[in-house]
């Protein structure tokens, strides 16, 4: 992803709410599915890591680009952003 792509996303994100929460119990397989389903709904998610929560929001989003495919985008304070492009519907042009 180039950076120009990452800007754009970047400003797209900048108005999306967090769908996506992280708890005290990290990273757990219905946390991947959630992600999962987001992302091949929406393909841009804002997602939020609580304060009980053992991992970072790099770690944690880290973890999830890893595990999903999918592309970070930004990381500041507990909130980041994440892409991938639908399988079905591809909405956004990068």
């Amino acid at each position: 992803m180039t950076g120009k792509q990452r800007a754009m996303l970047r400003s797209m994100a900048n108005t999306l709410e967090p769908i996506l929460y992280i708890g005290k119990d990290g990273i757990v397989p219905g946390t991947i599915q959630q992600a999962d389903d987001d992302l091949e709904a929406h393909e841009l998610i804002k997602c939020c890591v609580q304060q009980g929560c053992p991992l970072s929001a790099r770690e944690a989003v880290q973890a999830l680009c890893e595990e999903l495919g999918a592309e970070p985008v930004q990381c500041i304070g507990r909130r980041f952003v994440m892409y991938r492009a639908s399988q079905k519907k591809p909405r956004i042009e990068l």
